[in-house]
C-alpha cells in the first residue's frame, strides 16, 4: 500500500479572540489512524513535560496565556534575597505556591472570581556553580497591584512590624497588543540559561480545535505561497480569505527537505467598523 501524503489543517481556537492555524505534512498511514468525527471539539493535549525548552511546550503555553487573561490582568515577577535563596527546585514549589494560596483567600474574602493563574519558575545556573530561582506569574486582575506585592512575605508584618519580604516582587498591568500578550508569555518562555517550566490553576480555558481536514491545502499551493515575502499584501490576504472575519498577527514557518512546508499562524478576530466593514 503506497503511504501518500496530505497537507493537514488543525484550527486550534485560543479563548475568543484568537486562532492559530496549523498546517503542515502529514502522512497516508498517521491519516488513518484518526477515526473522531468532524464536528467534536477537541482540547489541544498539554505537553507531557512541561519544559519550556521544548518548542512545542512553549507554543502550547502561549497559547494558553493568550486564550486566559488580558485586559485589566496581571504580570508578577518574584524573586528570593540572598538569605531566602531556596535550596532547590521543591522548596521554591512549597513557597510560591503559599504565595499563590494568599492571594487566592485575599480573592475570595474581597468577593472576586477564583484565581487563575499561569506560573513560569525559571532555575538558572551560574558559572561558579550558584543557581538563582525566580517566578513570573500571569493572573487574573481584580486586586491591586501594591496588594499582590505585598503577599510575598517569608514574615507577615504586624502594627509594630514591617513584613519580611523573601525578595522582590514586582507587579504589572498586562498591555495586550494585536498578539494579545504573545509577547509577554514570550518573554516568560524565551531561551535563557538553566531550565524552565510551568505550572497552571486548574480553571483555565484549554486551547481546543475539531478533527484536523486534509483537502484544504495542496503541496503546490503551499509552495507557491511560501515564496512570497510574509509582510506582502498577497501573503496576508491570502491567509485571510481561508480564515474569514479573522486577521493575520504572525506566521511561523519551516521547510523540512523531505516533507515540505510547516505552517504555525496566529490569527485575531477582526473587530467591525460602525459602517459594517472588517477593521
Amino acid at each position: 500500500m503506497i503511504n501518500r501524503s496530505f497537507i493537514r489543517e488543525k484550527v486550534v481556537h485560543c479563548g475568543k479572540n484568537f486562532l492559530s492555524p496549523e498546517i503542515y505534512p502529514y502522512s497516508g498511514q498517521q491519516q488513518q489512524a484518526v477515526g473522531r468525527k468532524r464536528g467534536k471539539k477537541v482540547n489541544v493535549s498539554a505537553p507531557k513535560q512541561k519544559n519550556l525548552n521544548d518548542r512545542r511546550a512553549k507554543r502550547y503555553f502561549i497559547q494558553l496565556a493568550n486564550g486566559n487573561f488580558g485586559v485589566g490582568d496581571l504580570v508578577v515577577h518574584l524573586t528570593y534575597a540572598p538569605e531566602f535563596l531556596p535550596e532547590s527546585e521543591e522548596e521554591a514549589a512549597k513557597i510560591v505556591a503559599k504565595y499563590l494560596r494568599r492571594v487566592a483567600y485575599l480573592r475570595k474574602k474581597r468577593g472576586l472570581p477564583p484565581l487563575k493563574y499561569l506560573l513560569v519558575t525559571q532555575i538558572g545556573r551560574k558559572k561558579d556553580g550558584t543557581h538563582r530561582i525566580h517566578h513570573h506569574v500571569l493572573m487574573n486582575g481584580g486586586l491591586d497591584r501594591d496588594e499582590v506585592e505585598n503577599l510575598w512575605w517569608e514574615t507577615k508584618g504586624t502594627k509594630d512590624r514591617e513584613p519580611i519580604m523573601y525578595g522582590w516582587a514586582n507587579a504589572d498591568r498586562l498591555r495586550p497588543n494585536a498578539k494579545g500578550i504573545a509577547s509577554m508569555a514570550g518573554y516568560m518562555v524565551q531561551d535563557s540559561a538553566g531550565k524552565k517550566h510551568w505550572t497552571q490553576s486548574q480553571n483555565l480555558e484549554k486551547p481546543w480545535h475539531r478533527a484536523p481536514n486534509d483537502r484544504k491545502y495542496t503541496r503546490r499551493q503551499l509552495d507557491k505561497i511560501a515564496k512570497l515575502p510574509e509582510d506582502s499584501e498577497e501573503f496576508v490576504r491570502f491567509w485571510e480569505k481561508q480564515y474569514r472575519g479573522w486577521e493575520l498577527v504572525e506566521c511561523e514557518k519551516s521547510f523540512n527537505e523531505q516533507t515540505g512546508w510547516y505552517f504555525y499562524l496566529t490569527m485575531r478576530r477582526a473587530h467591525r467598523k460602525q459602517n459594517g466593514g472588517l477593521k
